[in-house]
């Protein structure tokens, strides 16, 4: 295998973390979905460059549902979804920005730690793909658990999803081509009913603050 194309999906791995580091520190919601937009490009040039690799035609399928439903599909779903709703801004944080990040780079460097074993046994393209897509899904899910508003964790959600298709792009070649439609299908049904799901917040609370929904438990 060239060295190099291994040392590049090290780097659209690196990409991803970065862009996950953004999308924690990211206020406004528009932005967040570009952010999103531009992970789920990278994953798509990560997935087709590890097929080309590694000789595995259905890597390339993938590369293509993934630019279908996360590049295209989705990011348009959502913005439709704030554009109804007029969203634009994720003021009310649990923790500020400045703690934020640094809690994620105690995450990164827990992910990495706990990768370690693993990845010395590892015979994939890229090695510390693995430390690289555990600290993604550990920081997309520290992002569902701050924000307060609905949008901003269903990107969240959207995003872990990305670290764990990366890790199974990257650690083990794929998953089964059946599996992998399943799994997408699955996402796409998950945003429609969280889309549902927002509206109907707005309509009850006039708000989509999912602390609002404390208040059910006293009716």
């Amino acid at each position: 295998m060239n060295p190099l194309l291994g040392q590049f999906i090290n780097l659209l791995g690196a990409v991803l973390l970065l862009l996950a580091f953004a999308m924690i520190s990211q206020r406004r919601i528009v932005s967040l979905i570009h952010l999103y937009t531009m992970q789920g490009a990278t994953l798509v040039l990560a997935t087709a460059v590890v097929g080309y690799v590694t000789d595995q035609p259905h890597l390339y399928l993938s590369a293509a549902l993934t630019l279908g439903l996360k590049v295209v599909l989705i990011p348009v779903l959502l913005h439709r979804v704030i554009d109804r709703l007029e969203v634009r801004w994720d003021t009310e944080t649990l923790i500020n920005i400045p703690t934020t990040m640094l809690v994620g780079i105690l995450l990164v460097i827990f992910a990495f730690n706990l990768s370690l074993p693993i990845s010395r046994f590892s015979g994939s393209v890229a090695r510390g793909t693995l430390g690289i897509a555990m600290a993604c899904v550990l920081l997309s899910f520290m992002m569902m658990i701050v924000r307060s508003k609905a949008v901003p964790q269903v990107i969240g959600f959207l995003a872990l999803e990305n670290g764990l298709f990366f890790a199974a792009t990257a650690a083990t070649y794929g998953m089964p081509m059946v599996v992998e439609l399943g799994i997408a299908l699955d996402v796409l049904i998950g945003v429609l009913i969280l889309g549902v799901f927002m509206f109907q917040i707005r309509e009850r609370f006039d708000s989509l603050d999912i602390r609002h929904l404390e208040r059910l438990k006293e009716d």
